[in-house]
């Protein structure tokens, strides 16, 4: 139980920081090994290793107030392909820096473009002069102003190259089928049955792989799947005479002739061409297919100039999440031999239960066994794309001076597992179901020992020039809190484009003649007047977390490593995070790293620290209660070394993942039941008794509420000090009803036994000591009160941890007040009635505190309002400012008042306060702001305040108050859509008129304030 709050009124004090101011495994247990793992030191900007975080003595609170570079947030850059001038890109990285941000990653991409001819592939596409001249503008320019400059492997998506073709040994391949049905005793006469599909344009081969013939049993079949009788499959290759089959089926039923081809897909990259000639797929399973980008790029793209810049630019390679896109089965030609070193037996006569037509399953054999040879088939692959792409890629792009980063997911690979390989494996906001999805991928980076877990954020569909900060914030305010730290926004578009209408060229808008995906963000859009307090809040997010380690509570074991999915784990994702239980996703390659071992009762006691780890059936296959020989041994090993295990389901009954060997399926049995027997091993068949199981072992959250609630956290680790980022938030953007507020209190574990809370404003980038909370061991308990989507960091370590005087002084633990504060005064208490406040200290002591003649809160009159009105300039990239100033009685959207229902723009509304002269000192007052849209920047008295929570816009004033008026602006930036519905409707017509401008209700809150102790 946490402690009640016995005080009365709202108890902000975890919300309310001081804003005024100025401005197979083997090769993945080795790839993860040789991979560097770093950790951001609090004592200078940027990355350094976690043992000489807080060594050097220096104040942490430096590069949380002003982030490095290394970890602020950076745009997806999009060019159209190479038809980009040096001097343009140069101002644009100067835009991209003086806005606050880390850097871009320069991707070839035009969605938008209809009239293909104007890019004029063979002088302007990817690869060519031009665009190796605009890459070396980009990384100097990025060199002088310190940013990271990223480079996507090919253009657009998937991997891909000019140079080769759908046949050439190196572009992705599919295994194509042709399939015929043979009446028992009837005879097949003809060529061997064609491939369903047509091969893709630019295909002008296709090889003969085997010709099988199957008994149909209907038993086995599925809605979707004819049944075949696997006993029944035989090989009728030998029987194809230049090209021709003369077969005679049994007559014990029904039969089905296949005839399985490979040949290349065809596929290009995503709305080319790019390139001339045209740029294919690679085959990502293959030492040729990555050889291939590999090669193009020394040829082509890897100029003196280029190379040396990397080296300096400290960026990364990155690649898109893996769409191969096939009518068949994907497919390369080592995959029979991968299969049998992998497994032991013959992938050919299994091939029925994998073959594709358009992604759907086409036949079955017995469910258990079909089950059994897909997971052996996907975890071929898997081991294939790891080992031939990621891994070959990481080792290249390290050559450069570069880092690996890539999305993970796409196929049914092993997510996961590649996750551990990769220097920075990254999610997406767009395609990723729930906050689950990015678990998986932070479970693979913390078991390997990385640091850096990023996310494509922002890609809405429809909302281009629509798009709010604050609806970015929302979104990814949950994904901070499943592990992503970096962020890599979606995204900065060039300038130009020929024929474009204003604002200028957008890679994703139009989008098939209508608003498109995410936005173009930069100078044409009002909001980037503001985009600074942006970019610093997720600055110091980031910096936060990439601090240290993380720790999560319990480690799921996935026996099918896929992400992307939306599938979560029972019990914990709908109950044990709204209780505070933290968890990531493991797969079984995982437990052969270096890492996986177990001190004191944790799991990767030097990384994530898990407390448990949770094992159920496999939610890919139907729940079944399956388990690897392999995997149950380790997770034998790990129980005996002391870790909990909680299993849920019939375990007594287990069967092997893959297709079992010879007595295979008895030795799992023996094994689990060895496992069962073990003391620290419990199993439930009721998932609602999970959390009652881990309770029996001695095991709970790092932080922890009375009841269930809608908070999310994150915990990390660094000498000495534990770090909790909080956000009041959904787990999935879909999830319904909406939030609600948090008002409650929050138990933080605590690795340094007289460490004191902090809570760090990453709007801000201040730390203020918390006043009031509670003691109980190696725990604190401290009262959050969070809107939703808003957050809050908290430090908790020794005392004086970022320079302030306040460090080793006594707090409090119960009041009356509203609030208790340190501030440069002292420990304060504030209130917004007056009256005489008890107040009970750490050490025993009760105060006293009377607070007289607090004037009741103001609700300003009436406003003056100007209005900065965006218009289509001269050109596509010039913007025309019409002004409207008018005065307002009460505060509406601009889309109820006539002149201005159609603007978007810049808003600044001023408004006079009169204090009476009662106001002479031991007040304050907090400006409630209400809604706005979108961005807002206060000023009070001339004195510009610190940024403003843009979920939550309430500043508090503090001493800038004074007897007799005060003047208070409000300056409000909004999105463009207004305004392109009526200059642009051809495209932008159909979107919904915004609601722009302050819309409150805004209220100036005074309290009075007086110092205790």
């Amino acid at each position: 139980m946490l402690p009640a709050d016995s005080g009365t009124g709202t108890m902000n004090d975890l919300t309310s920081v001081h804003r005024t101011g100025v401005p197979r495994r083997t090769l993945l247990a080795a790839a993860a090994v040789a991979a560097a793992a770093g950790a951001v030191d609090w004592a200078a900007p940027g990355r350094a290793s976690a043992a000489t975080a807080g060594a050097t003595g220096a104040s942490p609170a430096l590069p949380f107030a002003d982030p490095g570079r290394a970890v602020r947030p950076k745009f997806r850059w999009w060019w159209p392909d190479g038809l980009v001038r040096p001097d343009e890109i140069r101002r644009e990285i100067d835009q991209i820096a003086d806005a606050g941000f880390g850097g871009a990653e320069i991707a070839a991409v035009h969605h938008s473009v209809t009239d293909t001819a104007a890019l004029d592939t063979a002088r302007h596409g990817w690869g060519t002069a031009a665009w190796v001249t605009g890459v070396e503008a980009a990384l100097s320019q990025a060199a002088r102003r310190g940013l990271t400059i990223d480079l996507t492997v090919g253009p657009s998506w998937p991997a891909a190259v000019p140079g080769i073709t759908p046949d050439s040994e190196a572009a992705v391949k599919e295994l194509a089928h042709g399939a015929a049905t043979v009446a028992p005793g009837a005879t097949y006469t003809g060529p061997a049955p064609k491939p369903v599909h047509e091969a893709a344009s630019g295909v002008r081969e296709q090889r003969l792989l085997l010709v099988q013939a199957a008994r149909v049993n209907t038993a086995n079949s599925t809605r979707k799947e004819t049944g075949l009788d696997l006993a029944s499959v035989r090989d009728l290759t030998s029987d194809v005479t230049d090209g021709a089959l003369n077969w005679t089926a049994p007559d014990d039923g029904t039969w089905v002739v296949i005839a399985y081809w490979v040949r290349g897909s065809g596929q290009t990259p995503e709305a080319g061409p790019h390139t001339d000639p045209p740029a294919y797929v690679v085959d990502h399973f293959s030492a040729a297919g990555t050889r291939a980008v590999t090669d193009f790029w020394e040829a082509h793209i890897l100029t003196p100039a280029v190379r040396r810049l990397l080296k300096v630019s400290g960026g990364a390679l990155f690649e898109d999440s893996i769409e191969l896109e096939t009518d068949g089965l994907q497919w390369t030609p080592g995959l029979p031999d991968a299969f049998l070193e992998h497994t032991g037996r013959s992938l050919l006569p299994l091939l029925p239960a994998l073959i594709l037509n358009n992604s759907n399953q086409v036949y079955a054999f017995e469910a258990a066994v079909t089950r059994q040879i897909r997971h052996d088939f996907w975890e071929t692959v898997s081991t294939l794309v790891n080992k031939h792409h990621f891994t070959a890629l990481r080792t290249w792009a390290h050559s450069l001076g570069l880092q690996l980063r890539s999305q993970p997911y796409g196929l049914q690979t092993d997510a996961i597992a590649t996750a551990a390989i990769l220097d920075i494996a990254e999610g997406e906001s767009l395609g990723f179901k729930n906050l689950d999805d990015y678990r998986c991928l932070a479970g693979g980076r913390d078991m390997a020992g990385h640091t850096v877990l990023s996310c494509e954020a922002g890609a809405y569909t429809g909302s281009a020039y629509s798009t709010t900060w604050q609806r970015f914030l929302r979104t990814m305010g949950g994904a901070y809190a499943a592990g992503v730290n970096q962020t890599v926004v979606h995204g900065f578009s060039y300038a130009e484009f020929p024929g474009v209408n204003w604002p200028g060229y957008a890679a994703f808008t139009p989008y098939k003649g209508v608003a498109g995906y995410g936005e173009s963000w930069g100078p044409r859009h009002p909001t980037w007047t503001h985009v600074s307090d942006v970019s610093g809040y997720l600055g110091r997010v980031h910096q936060v977390l990439q601090t240290g380690r993380a720790k999560a509570d319990v480690a799921v074991f996935r026996q099918t490593g896929y992400s992307a999915t939306g599938i979560g784990a029972s019990w914990f994702t709908a109950t044990g995070i709204t209780l505070g239980w933290t968890h990531q996703f493991l797969s079984g390659p995982l437990l052969d790293l270096p890492s996986a071992t177990v001190r004191e009762g944790r799991l990767a006691p030097d990384g994530p620290a898990y407390k448990a780890l949770f094992v159920e059936g496999d939610f890919f296959y139907g729940s079944t209660v399956t388990l690897a020989l392999r995997d149950a041994r380790a997770l034998l090993r790990l129980t005996r070394a002391g870790l909990p295990v909680v299993l849920l389901g019939a375990w007594d009954t287990v069967v092997p993942s893959g297709v079992p060997d010879t007595g295979e399926s008895d030795e799992l049995l023996s094994v689990v039941k060895e496992l069962l027997a073990q003391p620290l091993v419990r199993k439930v068949t009721d998932k609602a008794a999970v959390g009652d199981a881990l309770t029996a072992l001695g095991v709970r959250p790092d932080v922890g509420y009375a009841s269930a609630s809608t908070l999310l956290n994150a915990h990390r680790t660094a000498d000495g000090v534990d770090y909790y980022y909080l956000c009041n938030g959904k787990h999935a953007e879909t999830v319904k009803p909406p939030v609600a507020a948090v008002d409650h209190e929050v138990t933080l574990h605590r690795t340094t036994a007289k460490g004191v809370p902090y809570v760090l404003d990453p709007w801000t980038g201040k730390a203020e000591r918390v006043a009031r909370y509670t003691e109980d061991g190696d725990s604190v308990t401290v009262r959050v009160t969070l809107e939703p989507a808003e957050t809050l960091i908290v430090a908790i370590g020794r005392p004086g941890l970022f320079g302030d005087r306040n460090g080793a002084r006594p707090h409090v633990v119960d009041s009356e007040a509203d609030e208790a504060r340190f501030t440069d005064a002292g420990l304060t208490v504030r209130a917004t009635a007056a009256g005489t406040y008890r107040t009970v200290l750490s050490k025993g002591r009760a105060v006293s505190t009377s607070l007289k003649d607090i004037p009741e809160p103001i609700a300003p009159a009436s406003w003056r309002l100007s209005v900065q009105d965006w218009r289509p300039g001269a050109s596509a990239t010039r913007t025309t400012v019409v002004e409207h100033d008018l005065t307002l009685d009460a505060l509406v959207p601009w889309s109820q008042i006539p002149e201005l229902a159609d603007v978007s723009g810049i808003g600044r509304y001023r408004t006079t306060v009169t204090l009476g002269r009662g106001w002479t000192g031991g007040y304050g007052a907090r400006l409630e702001l209400g809604a706005v849209t979108d961005t807002c920047r206060v000023t009070v008295n001339g004195h510009r305040l610190d940024p403003v929570d843009q979920i939550r816009p309430v500043v508090d004033l503090g001493g800038l108050l004074r007897r007799g008026a005060n003047v208070i602006e409000v300056e409000v930036a909004t999105p463009l859509a207004n305004r392109l519905r009526v200059s642009d409707p051809a495209v932008y017509g159909g979107v919904a008129r915004g609601a722009y401008g302050l819309l409150g209700p805004v209220r100036l809150v005074p309290y009075g304030e007086a110092r205790i102790g």
